[in-house]
């Protein structure tokens, strides 16, 4: 029996208060905006579209819909594998971008990032996973699905689940990915270092940088950025030095502080070349802090992982 408007207006309702938690898990399992929109929805036209007997031996809506979105991003990253072979230089996790100063709180991806396992450096450890061992961590360790509901996602027993979620915890914990620190923090060291660079002040550039600071571009070729990681502060201070000297200084001026993935960042509106200056894409940048210093930036400049810039 199908149901009656006045019951899927219920159902819809009821949907609408476990979006973020749907849009948590889907972002947090394939690293992508759009795929983690595209598969709640999906996941809502399964519940909606089953007969209301079926919808009725449903114990737990909340379990039923996150299995639900597991399996279809499941699909979506075993698929994503043979397009990522095919990405000019390194593939960064398309970020989620919010205003600085927050909105109403109740858009899904606002209340997404305020998890520390989304910020950046977590969701790059993410990536090297497996689909089955990112799959059965993420679902067991973030959200509590039993390893007998992953294995049915997998295909696999409950032990072998139980195996791959270890996996990816063994995996997470040798990545040793810095904490989130204090976003006074990390607005206080993006601001020297901007400052350091645009003034060419060499030590204050050092004083920033752990010394094995490593920039991360993700451009696909298709704007410019570092196509292969680089290292040492050295090399990434007469990097951005050279920056300087190829783009418009007005550009880096008009940086606009957001935040990307929960953590300060900035970003960066493309600006015009001209008069001997190269044409300036649009940028989001963010880093990892540890022990008071900047060791990774992110340098995310495909733009069609930006499209969601607020007010670009």
């Amino acid at each position: 029996m199908s149901s009656t408007p006045h019951r899927l207006d219920a159902l819809a309702e009821e949907f609408s208060g476990l979006r973020s938690h749907l849009i948590a898990v889907a972002y947090r399992l394939t690293g992508s905006v759009s795929d983690a929109e595209d598969a709640v929805q999906e996941s809502w036209l399964r519940l909606s579209e089953l007969p209301d007997a079926k919808r009725a031996e449903i114990e737990s809506r909340k379990a039923w819909l996150t299995t639900v979105v597991g399996r279809i991003c499941l699909d979506r990253l075993r698929s994503a594998t043979a397009r990522r072979e095919q990405y000019v230089g390194e593939w960064l996790p398309e970020p989620i971008i919010t205003p600085l100063a927050g909105g109403t709180g109740e858009d899904p991806l606002e209340a997404t990032v305020r998890d520390e396992g989304v910020r950046m450096a977590a969701m790059v450890v993410l990536d090297k996973l497996t689909p089955e061992q990112r799959v059965a961590f993420v679902l067991h360790d973030a959200f509590s699905v039993p390893f007998a509901e992953i294995g049915e996602i997998l295909g696999c027993s409950p032990a072998t689940a139980r195996q791959h979620g270890s996996r990816g915890r063994r995996a997470l914990e040798d990545a040793d990915a810095p904490p989130r620190v204090p976003a006074a923090e990390q607005q206080e060291l993006l601001g020297r270092f901007m400052r350091a660079v645009m003034t060419g002040d060499i030590r204050a550039v050092a004083e920033v940088l752990h010394p094995d600071v490593v920039l991360i571009g993700d451009s696909n070729g298709k704007a410019r950025t570092t196509r292969k990681i680089m290292v040492g502060a050295d090399k990434i201070t007469r990097f951005f030095q050279g920056l300087l000297t190829r783009y418009r200084p007005e550009g880096f001026a008009a940086a606009q502080a957001v935040l990307v993935n929960g953590d300060i960042g900035l970003y960066l509106p493309a600006m015009p070349g001209g008069d001997g200056y190269l044409d300036l894409d649009k940028h989001v940048q963010v880093v990892d802090v540890r022990d008071g210093r900047i060791v990774t930036i992110y340098d995310l400049a495909n733009p069609d992982k930006l499209e969601r810039v607020p007010g670009s």
